[in-house]
């Protein structure tokens, strides 16, 4: 009897040690959604994953890696969150998606005046040089509407390649572009948005490794959808 109680006890505790477990949360360099400041992951998307962690009483270690290596590892381990990805029809059975924390509006920024680089439509975004993050989805949808690009390591190597002339295009949302130049110590109307990109009006999603404890992922889907009237909810998807 001595035994099986102290056998359930045990188990009982290994169980609790599992739930509360420190989850890997990853992401990559996005301002204002994701910034770097201080050696912290920041930004108002990471503010409300602290928050839908926090609501599901779990605690996650944030790491900031390039977009590549970000999704290799949510994919690959166990226990991981990641954010803010689009979900597409390939990564859809990949992952657990918990909700959307941040919106994009995406289209092509130069640094270059109108008299140089002139766009109306899509087609003439074409004969420019273009820079687009390795695994992103703009890759994949310019990739299928035709274009040619230089891939980079994340939207930070994109616009120093735009900065230096090395390119003449990036994707960004419009609403990103100033911080992005305060980050990069230029003035706030050095980036210029040219045209939207109707196919990457997305939404970023919060998702989890596919070997994740069911559990969790209920958790944290519960927790998200206590925070969908929130202020914090409302600063993130729409303003």
């Amino acid at each position: 009897m001595v035994k099986t109680v102290v056998t359930l006890m045990l188990a009982l505790f290994l169980s609790s040690l599992h739930s509360w477990a420190k989850l890997t949360v990853v992401t990559e360099l996005s301002p204002p959604n994701q910034t770097w400041a201080n050696d912290q992951v920041g930004g108002v998307s990471t503010e409300l994953v602290k928050a839908i962690l926090d609501t599901a009483a779990l605690e996650g270690e944030f790491y900031m890696y390039p977009w590549a290596r970000a999704l290799s590892i949510a994919k690959d381990k166990p226990n991981t969150l990641i954010y803010s990805m689009a979900k597409t029809p390939h990564r859809e059975a990949l992952f657990h998606w918990i909700g959307p924390v941040a919106l994009f509006n995406l289209g092509f920024v130069t640094n270059q005046p109108p008299q140089k680089i002139h766009i109306k439509s899509l087609t003439d975004a074409k004969q420019y040089r273009l820079a687009v993050q390795r695994d992103d989805v703009a890759a994949q949808v310019l990739h299928k509407l035709g274009f040619e690009f230089i891939e980079t390591a994340d939207i930070q190597q994109s616009y120093h390649l735009l900065a230096a002339n090395k390119v003449d295009l990036v994707v960004d949302d419009p609403r990103y572009i100033g911080a992005i130049a305060q980050a990069m110590k230029l003035p706030d109307n050095h980036f210029r948005y040219v045209l939207d990109i109707e196919p990457l009006s997305v939404r970023g999603y919060l998702a989890v490794s596919l070997a994740t404890d069911p559990g969790l992922v209920v958790r944290l889907r519960n927790a998200y959808q206590q925070l969908i009237d929130t202020p914090l909810y409302r600063r993130a998807l729409f303003e």
